[in-house]
């Protein structure tokens, strides 16, 4: 049904035709220059037809395309380097410990910064750090010191542009197209597992490790170059004066308030967000495992299989993309029922000795997972004061990563003494009880709004 609506609109019901440039929150939104508003709800693909969300999910999808390079040839680059498994593996935990370490504080001066500037600048940070391993290396002064502070400081850049990001978002689609937005920016990075892969080993085998990195640099480049147009219309007011000690814990109190103790859904959705992350996680870190002790496959045959998890994914977020957003019940049923699905596929993995079906059931897993994120996300942004986005979501993340890396401990430790499919029986049933966590969740009618919020 279409209509034109000028003035104040309810976003549940209303998208911008024409541009983005809209001051909402709390599900209004006033459109700029008297604009007309036009009634579709649902159609998140029109948002690549603004020129702010374009933007965007091209620096974006270029940028994560840079960032599965970078993976590849690092460790290829550092394995080369030294000869050492372990010497490569410690740029792994380099790269683990800042999201843990440094996440709440990093949401404390992310609320206090315009985010645009900073995801600009981050991306411009990033590019120098990068560029300059291969250029150290061409002129013989890289040594493994170095290396090892360059990708931690890399590392700790790269913490703030995902809470930077997640923050940025509700300041520039409307609310009703919060799902969609965020299943289209989830969708870059599929994008970019299914191609930079492939890209950096092409890069590595024709011009080496090192100089792949000069191409990974220059992504980060171009995605700092597409963030410049971009128009977010951000409330906040920078704070000028240097914070102190106190007011750094003071701010950090409040974050953590407003999650664990001031808003009841807030909380339920850190505890499903947390259960899931711990079996996902441990699904993708034992699917090496499992392909060669169950299925007994080649290294070729589990680049398929990887390539399997990330087709699921990207059809998943194209799909969510497509349909309307929905209530917040809605939303939770979704999400119990992706998971249950998704349960029952990795309950069935452990079952099979054959690859092809294995295929299609990590598929079936794929898109499971990726249905849960881009609406977890959605309903943080709704229910979060702006104020407050980036410590939510740094919080958030910082859960995320520390569930992320105890179930990989606890499923890894199970694969080894019992055997990869009671591990996988394990994540399956793990899955189908934060599926239940969800169900139950969406008969309890959580706030639908954020509640007021006086800065401290």
């Amino acid at each position: 049904m279409r209509g034109n609506c000028v003035g104040h609109v309810r976003l549940r019901t209303c998208v911008p035709s024409l541009h983005l440039g809209l001051k909402s929150r709390g599900g209004v939104a006033v459109a700029e220059n008297g604009r007309a508003m036009e009634c579709r709800a649902g159609l998140g693909w029109e948002l690549l037809r603004t020129k702010s969300f374009a933007f965007l999910f091209s620096g974006q999808t270029i940028s994560q395309i840079g960032d599965s390079m970078n993976k590849v040839a690092l460790l290829w680059f550092v394995y080369e380097l030294t000869g050492s498994v372990f010497k490569m593996t410690v740029i792994g935990l380099l790269q683990t410990i800042p999201p843990l370490v440094f996440g709440p504080l990093i949401g404390v001066y992310l609320d206090r910064m315009k985010k645009k500037p900073v995801m600009i600048w981050v991306d411009l940070i990033r590019t120098v750090l990068v560029i300059l391993i291969p250029l150290l290396y061409a002129v013989e002064i890289l040594t493994l010191e170095w290396l090892y502070v360059l990708v931690f400081a890399t590392s700790i850049v790269s913490t703030i542009f995902g809470p930077a990001l997640a923050s940025a978002v509700p300041l520039l689609v409307p609310r009703a197209q919060l799902t969609a937005a965020n299943a289209l920016i989830q969708s870059t990075t599929n994008i970019g597992l299914l191609i930079g892969p492939a890209v950096s080993g092409v890069g590595i085998a024709m011009i080496g490790a090192h100089n792949v990195l000069y191409l990974d640099a220059a992504t980060f480049l171009v995605s700092a170059m597409c963030l410049m147009p971009i128009r977010l219309h951000e409330t906040l007011q920078t704070r000028a004066q240097i914070p102190d000690r106190a007011s750094i814990l003071r701010d950090l109190l409040v974050g953590f308030r407003f999650v664990f103790v001031q808003h009841r859904t807030v909380l339920l959705l850190m505890l499903t967000a947390t259960l899931y992350s711990l079996g996902a996680s441990a699904f993708v870190f034992l699917l090496p495992v499992f392909a060669t002790q169950i299925l007994d496959v080649s290294v070729v045959e589990l680049g398929w299989l990887w390539s399997s998890f990330g087709i699921g994914m990207l059809g998943a977020s194209v799909w969510l993309a497509w349909i309307n957003q929905g209530d917040f019940q809605s939303r939770l049923r979704l999400i119990s029922a992706a998971l249950g699905i998704g349960a029952i596929a990795v309950c069935t993995l452990g079952m099979l000795q054959a690859p092809l079906m294995a295929a299609a059931l990590i598929i079936v897993f794929g898109g499971s997972t990726a249905v849960f994120t881009p609406i977890v996300w959605a309903m943080l942004q709704e229910l979060t004061p702006e104020p407050l986005l980036g410590r939510v979501f740094t919080t958030f993340s910082t859960g995320a990563m520390a569930s992320a890396m105890a179930g990989m401990a606890g499923f890894g430790w199970v694969a080894d003494a019992i055997g990869p499919a009671t591990s996988l029986l394990g994540i399956g049933m793990l899955l189908l009880g934060t599926a239940t966590v969800a169900a139950a969740f969406s008969r309890r009618h959580p706030d639908r709004t954020a509640p007021d919020f006086i800065p401290a």
